[in-house]
């Protein structure tokens, strides 16, 4: 019951009200990116979503248009857009994710969504039934120093996710997720 009916409704209140709260902040966010060089606000990738239905995954542009995709560990190699340091460290790139919320493609709790590159990430993934779940915004693996973890580490708090899913447990991630950001140092 918590899973399917009170998660996706919580989903939809939480996303409603981050877009009328931020909504000042993404449309300054949106000139600022839209001024810089003229290019598109939205960033689409391509992602592996719940029961591996490929999706746009939806980000604020950091970067200048046509860079190519790679993973977060690789992204320090990139240029950023100047309004892009500012976004990423703040996390407001990940602002549109909310979209992908609304519409049934991500949950504000779950496994990051792997890049469809990351053949290692989803094979394991498949092999433990994580994609029984939507993809979040944030996650265990995430409150637990996701990019410096191996796949298998990975999957691992993903397949721990899955077993002990609960309003509880999303709380905990919840708060543990702003407790990460809070004291996160600032990163390109």
């Amino acid at each position: 019951m918590y899973e399917k009916i009170i998660k996706r409704l919580i989903d939809i209140i939480f996303s409603i009200f981050v877009f009328f709260i931020l909504s000042p902040l993404i449309i300054i966010v949106s000139l600022l990116i839209k001024t810089y060089d003229g290019g598109k606000i939205i960033f689409r990738q391509k992602r592996v979503g719940k029961n591996e239905k490929v999706y746009d995954f939806l980000k604020f542009r950091s970067m200048p248009e046509n860079t190519k995709n790679v993973p977060s560990t690789a992204v320090k190699e990139l240029k950023v857009t100047p309004i892009g340091k500012f976004i990423r460290r703040t996390n407001l790139d990940e602002i549109p994710q909310f979209i992908n919320v609304l519409k049934g493609e991500m949950s504000v709790i779950g496994p990051r969504p792997s890049l469809t590159s990351q053949i290692d990430v989803i094979e394991l993934r498949r092999s433990k039934g994580v994609y029984k779940l939507l993809p979040g915004l944030t996650g265990l693996a995430q409150v637990n120093s996701f990019d410096g973890m191996t796949a298998e580490q990975k999957v691992s708090f993903d397949e721990r996710y899955l077993k002990e899913i609960s309003f509880l447990t999303d709380i905990k991630i919840v708060l543990k997720t702003f407790k990460y950001f809070l004291k996160k140092p600032p990163t390109y």
